[in-house]
């Protein structure tokens, strides 16, 4: 069954209290949606294996601890999930970059593919989806869909902020799929906006309307 992580962190907090405001504008949003990646990239690697290693330190030969050679790759979903994706390199480096592009149905809620670029060893790979909004489920749920249609198992969803009706879909529909979430909301409104919510991610990382 997923593992669902909900943040509780002071920073992540105090970082995501700040992105909620109205005034808070592009820029800071921007840092901000970053900076919460960044934090939640840490939780949410915290049971990658380790292996030892000799090494030779300006004292003496030691043993320390590596990652156990494991591949990861971030794949963001279009367009909002771009914003997390500096983060999370910033904690994992070296870290191949997917998309897969996905716009959600005005009408029916639902989401429709535009575009889908993994790295070519994906399947070998521990992926984490990033989309700042787990609302619906629906583009969530699409993109594990993709990614297991390519091969790939090892994968990890986070999000900054999520409603229980997401988080319900999601892991119902991929219960092998460890969630970490920054903070979780109270329900979905009637034009599926997540209550309290943020607004829409996308225009507010970038800008737009």
């Amino acid at each position: 069954m997923a593992k669902v992580v909900v943040m509780d962190h002071p920073l992540i907090q105090h970082k995501i209290g700040i992105m909620r405001r109205t005034e808070t504008g592009s820029k800071d949003f921007r840092t901000l949606v970053s900076e919460v990646a960044m934090l939640e990239c840490y939780e949410a690697t915290r049971d990658l294996e380790l292996i030892d290693v000799e090494i030779e330190t300006p004292i003496c030969r030691t043993t320390v601890k590596e990652l156990k050679g494991k591949k990861l790759a971030v794949v963001p979903i279009l367009r909002a999930g771009l914003g997390m994706v500096e983060g999370m390199l910033e904690m994992i480096p070296a870290a191949k970059v997917g998309h897969i592009g996905l716009y959600r149905d005005p009408e029916t809620a639902e989401p429709i593919e535009y575009y889908c670029k993994l790295p070519a060893d994906c399947a070998n790979r521990e992926v984490f989806v990033v989309d700042p909004m787990l609302a619906t489920g629906g583009s969530a749920v699409a993109a594990l869909d993709m990614l297991k249609g390519k091969g790939v198992k090892n994968i990890r969803f986070m999000c900054i902020i999520a409603a229980p009706e997401g988080v319900k879909r999601l892991t119902e529909e991929h219960p092998d799929v460890d969630l970490f979430i920054g903070a979780l909301d109270e329900h979905l409104n009637e034009k599926k906006y997540i209550v309290p919510g943020l607004g829409d991610a996308g225009d507010r990382i970038f800008g737009t309307k």
